[in-house]
């Protein structure tokens, strides 16, 4: 008997007018589902058995959950992800969905005992500095910006969990393992940044970041850098590439782009986002927001505007 192979938008064409339509699909210790909604709606209840990893595709989601730390509502957007983690929950506003332009997300379920495999091998290979940090998941809803990468990884989970590879299995088993680096590593980035934040002269590491967001507008001298974490310039490299994952100045630029977005979101015109963090071209401000956000300037004005 032949079984008939039916691609992602042939099955989500064959729904009926529904609300949301849902699409799962299996692979080992993990699960995928991707949610289209085609009305707008507020209050949907998403709740999670085990750990689950969400990414924006399309449209405008506002989450809502005091106990998970969302407070009033928190807006989720294209080239964000949020974390929640085992017996969590969120609740959910679709503002913007409708027939012709569905908001779609996608959530990626992984059991626990994969993240706590995963948990022991990065505390067997990394510590971070000065740092009594186990790797091990902290339950938190976790919700930021992803990086590109990241997206990339989501992009191709979806195309792995969704069509019939030979290697199917393995490859998404090794994307599931890499995702779960990244939670950790970012987790691991978070807990990093608090520490420097209360104590920004405890080490090298906490006085640069600290000289980093002091000077946030002003152009980043790396020499002088050097000279005030008494650090060589091929150390301080070395140092933020493997706590931070990134080059000092590329640190500066995402800290820069993040105060910009928010000062947006506040009201703030473009122009003035982009001189009050210390870009010197509107262009290249422009292009460095998209690239970092996944879109533009007035396209994320317009998204946080009430």
């Amino acid at each position: 008997m032949q079984t008939e192979k039916i691609s992602l938008e042939q099955r989500r064409n064959k729904r009926q007018l529904l609300v949301e339509n849902k699409l799962t699909f299996g692979g080992p210790a993990a699960e995928l589902s991707i949610y289209d909604t085609y009305r707008a709606v507020s209050g949907v209840r998403l709740d999670a058995d085990q750990l689950m990893y969400c990414g924006m595709v399309t449209g405008k989601k506002i989450m809502h959950g005091a106990e998970q730390g969302l407070g009033q509502g928190q807006i989720f957007l294209p080239h964000e992800s949020y974390v929640i983690p085992p017996g969590g929950f969120v609740d959910i506003d679709f503002p913007e969905a409708n027939e012709a332009k569905p908001t779609t997300c996608l959530t990626i379920e992984i059991a626990r005992e994969r993240i706590e495999s995963i948990s022991e091998r990065m505390r067997d290979l990394t510590t971070l500095e000065n740092l009594d940090h186990s790797w091990e998941y902290q339950p938190l809803v976790i919700h930021n910006h992803h990086t590109t990468e990241t997206q990339q990884l989501l992009e191709k989970l979806v195309s792995l969990f969704t069509q019939d590879h030979p290697d199917k299995e393995i490859m998404v088993d090794l994307g599931v393992s890499e995702l779960i680096i990244k939670l950790l590593r970012q987790q691991g980035r978070e807990v990093l940044l608090n520490y420097c934040h209360q104590a920004p002269d405890a080490n090298a590491m906490s006085a640069a970041l600290n000289f980093i967001e002091q000077n946030l507008s002003q152009h980043l001298d790396i020499e002088a850098l050097c000279r005030h974490v008494r650090m060589s310039r091929s150390k301080l490299y070395v140092e933020f590439k493997k706590q931070l994952g990134c080059s000092p100045c590329e640190y500066q630029q995402q800290l820069r782009l993040k105060a910009a977005a928010e000062a947006i979101g506040k009201g703030c015109t473009i122009t003035a986002a982009c001189f009050d963090v210390g870009f010197s071209d509107l262009s290249h401000f422009s292009r460095r927001f998209s690239q970092f956000f996944g879109c533009s300037p007035s396209q994320y004005r317009s998204k946080y505007a009430d």
